[in-house]
């Protein structure tokens, strides 16, 4: 059996990193409820980029895990793009669901600007700190700079993306509110990123092999 050399398992990381920024745009309009937190539904995609780039950063250099994030943003610039098209154009006689069409997709155009420059800031801190703790440690403690890095940049993804896509949407998402919101939203992004340290170093592996 062919074995993948690592310029196609960074094809695959990349395929699999892009999947996850726009399945978390535009799946997370809708928001659920764990353990008595309302929390949106990207939540189980959004955390994945950020495992990815932390696994190519380790590997392969923060260069290349830079490139990532300038696929990602271009992605979801075109992701956007085709979205306010899609929502702009009339629809056919035959079509009965418009409403409900741009109502979905329409809300989605916000969260997708807000995202986009929540994602662009905090991955290139996830990748900054990665690296400088990298530098720090000598290449030895992945877990704690896994860990660190990814603590930091959640909370500026949640805090630039709670105020750019909520602030001000009605009367009650204020400043205090949204920071209500950002908290424990960002708890739960805690959680995943220590939930998935084993799979970073399953990546780290698996690329270096």
């Amino acid at each position: 059996m062919h074995k993948l050399d690592q310029l196609a398992k960074l094809d695959i990381l990349m395929a699999l990193f892009i999947t996850s920024l726009v399945a978390a745009n535009l799946l997370g309009t809708k928001i659920t409820t764990i353990i008595g937190v309302s929390v949106s539904v990207g939540i189980f995609a959004y955390p994945l980029s950020f495992l990815i780039t932390d696994i190519v950063t380790e590997v392969m250099g923060k260069e290349s895990a830079k490139r990532f994030i300038i696929a990602g943003f271009a992605s979801l610039a075109l992701v956007i793009v085709l979205t306010v098209l899609s929502v702009a154009l009339p629809p056919a006689g035959r079509y009965d669901f418009n409403d409900e069409y741009k109502i979905i997709f329409g809300a989605s155009i916000r969260i997708i600007i807000a995202s986009m420059t929540a994602f662009l800031l905090a991955q290139l801190h996830d990748i900054w700190i990665f690296h400088l703790l990298k530098q720090k440690t000598k290449n030895k403690f992945l877990w704690l700079r896994n860990n660190l890095s990814t603590i930091a940049s959640q909370l500026i993804d949640t805090t630039v993306f709670m105020f750019i896509a909520f602030y001000g949407v009605t009367s009650k998402f204020t400043v205090g509110f949204i920071f209500a919101l950002i908290i424990p939203y960002w708890l739960f992004k805690i959680a995943f990123a220590i939930l998935d340290t084993p799979l970073v170093y399953l990546g780290v592996k698996w690329l270096k092999k």
